[in-house]
């Protein structure tokens, strides 16, 4: 197998990135899974919110709005978007985490309005009387997550992109042309080598011969409830200010529920722990009156930070060929559009699309970490 650009990874970071170069340049996309997505993408909270990963990942995210909220005709034929809201409640011990949230995002363009207690209990219904101070961002919304990522795969494959499944790469070395790669499904050989491995990143990097930056996976818990009363389909995603859940409704009166755990593991296959769900729900219980019914499922997946915890996008410092497309975390779903866009004028070396032309790349270049 030959292409010009070889990705490893056909998660949301791999794909995109694919679908966004595919027809400027003969691309092979290689997935270590039997599915892409598997391990991070396929098991997202589904959420687009303006200010989770902070002030300098919120340029990101704000760039992708407009094209997941109104795609390209050729890309799908509706929004990926829907209607949610995010509303950050705090206790007295948290009261001062809520005014620096504010206090990050002033100037921002992001919306958040202040709410007091009557209007916190009008939307939260049987919220315990210690949570009196409360922030709405009504611009946050569900993601269409798994049709993203196929939307992705598609224009990919449109644009002459090949998918290959079962391909881990276990050896990969510099040749004249560029790259050969030894994978589960064949030899490739290609010019560029991404590094969209996700959990995966700095193992593969360390095949390449390029050094480590750090970039650590962490396991994060879903748990699926049933309670009484039943979620309302109309309640925002519910966040405890100072990070120790979140709840948000699904379809059928089911609760999504996380302890907004981040808990350092090696890359894997993860699975939830029984401490973690209690753990959800002991925290779940501290915020609301509502009656666990049920716990219907449970799941986690993995989240992958640099040791800033900003995106990694560019050209290893030491490694010619080598690109970064890595570190998404949480937040790489919702900045997907312009984390995509962005990389692939820095792999082209072309000027950036438009959406994307006023977001300086410097905060998430790969040569950043060289000592």
């Amino acid at each position: 197998m030959k292409a010009d650009i070889v990705i490893i990874g056909a998660g949301m970071a791999g794909a995109s990135l694919a679908a966004e170069i595919a027809g400027q340049a003969s691309v092979l996309l290689l997935e270590a899974e039997d599915q892409p997505g598997y391990h991070a993408t396929g098991r997202s909270a589904a959420f687009w919110e303006e200010s989770y990963g902070g002030p300098l990942v919120q340029p990101l995210t704000s760039a992708s709005g407009p094209f997941l909220g109104s795609p390209p005709p050729d890309f799908a034929d509706r929004s990926f978007l829907s209607p949610r809201g995010a509303l950050h409640i705090a206790d007295a011990e948290g009261y001062e985490a809520l005014e620096a949230l504010q206090a990050q995002f002033a100037g921002t363009g992001v919306a958040m309005e202040r709410l007091d207690r009557a209007a916190l209990e009008a939307i939260v219904p049987g919220l315990r009387a210690e949570w009196d101070w409360g922030i709405l961002e009504s611009s946050c919304t569900d993601i269409d997550v798994a049709r993203l990522h196929a939307a992705y795969l598609r224009k990919a494959r449109v644009g002459g992109a090949v998918l290959v499944t079962n391909a881990r790469v276990e050896r990969a070395e510099r040749v004249a042309a560029g790259w050969r790669l030894e994978t589960r499904a064949g030899s490739v050989e290609a010019g560029i080598l991404v590094n969209a491995a996700g959990a995966w990143a700095d193992d593969v990097a360390m095949l390449a011969g390029a050094a480590a930056l750090g970039i650590q996976p962490y396991r994060r818990t879903m748990v699926q409830l049933r309670t009484q009363p039943p979620a309302s389909p109309d309640m925002p995603l519910v966040m405890d200010v100072r990070g120790r859940f979140y709840f948000k409704p699904e379809a059928g009166g089911r609760l999504w529920l996380s302890p907004h755990d981040e808990t350092a593991v090696p890359a894997c296959d993860c699975a939830p722990e029984e401490l973690d769900v209690a753990i959800a729900i002991a925290r779940f219980e501290t915020a609301v009156d509502w009656t666990v019914e049920q716990v219907e499922h449970s799941w986690a997946g993995l989240r992958s930070f640099a040791p800033d915890r900003l995106p990694v996008y560019g050209f290893d410092a030491d490694v010619e060929g080598l690109f970064w497309c890595a570190g998404q975390g949480g937040f790489g779903i919702q900045t997907a559009p312009a984390g995509a866009k962005l990389a692939a004028s820095l792999l082209l070396g072309t000027p950036p699309d438009p959406s994307v032309a006023a977001i300086d790349p410097a905060p998430y270049l790969a040569g950043r970490f060289r000592n």
